[in-house]
């Protein structure tokens, strides 16, 4: 049986180690985005961030990249009302707007390549922004995230 503790619990109730686990490893968190500043609306990139390692989907650093990169956010010191810069497929961001986690989740489906099989995952599509300069981001726009 599958535990569902992100039902029962609020994000503040959560153990690490639970709060952890709501991540897919999708690695779309990872992508640079912009803002449009007329609407507000978020497009995402297929650069990311310099320490993300393109084929694990997982950062390099984990544990150091708040201090490593400027504009990387860690999630559980955030207001839950900013989680509009994750993709909607975003476990923390639908579980804010009162969804439940999608069929293909790793603690729905119990299995870590079903969000590669869904093809929610980044893994082998994206460049770092080592190689990208900010004024050529919005060459990089993606449509496939959701």
């Amino acid at each position: 049986m599958v535990n569902t503790f992100w039902k029962e619990k609020t994000f503040a109730e959560m153990t690490t180690s639970e709060w952890e686990s709501l991540c897919d490893g999708c690695g779309r968190c990872c992508l640079n985005k912009l803002e449009d500043e007329d609407d507000g609306r978020i497009y995402f990139t297929n650069v990311a961030c310099h320490l993300f390692d393109n084929e694990s989907c997982r950062c390099r650093d984990y544990e150091n990249r708040i201090e490593k990169v400027r504009d990387c956010v860690d999630l559980r010191n955030c207001d839950p009302g900013e989680f509009r810069h994750l993709p909607s497929s975003c476990a923390y961001r639908r579980l804010q707007e009162g969804r439940d986690l999608e069929t293909w989740h790793p603690r729905v489906s119990g299995k870590v390549s079903s969000v590669q099989t869904a093809g929610i995952s980044v893994a082998g599509r994206t460049f770092s922004e080592c190689y990208v300069p900010d004024d050529a981001l919005e060459f990089h726009i993606i449509d496939w995230i959701s």
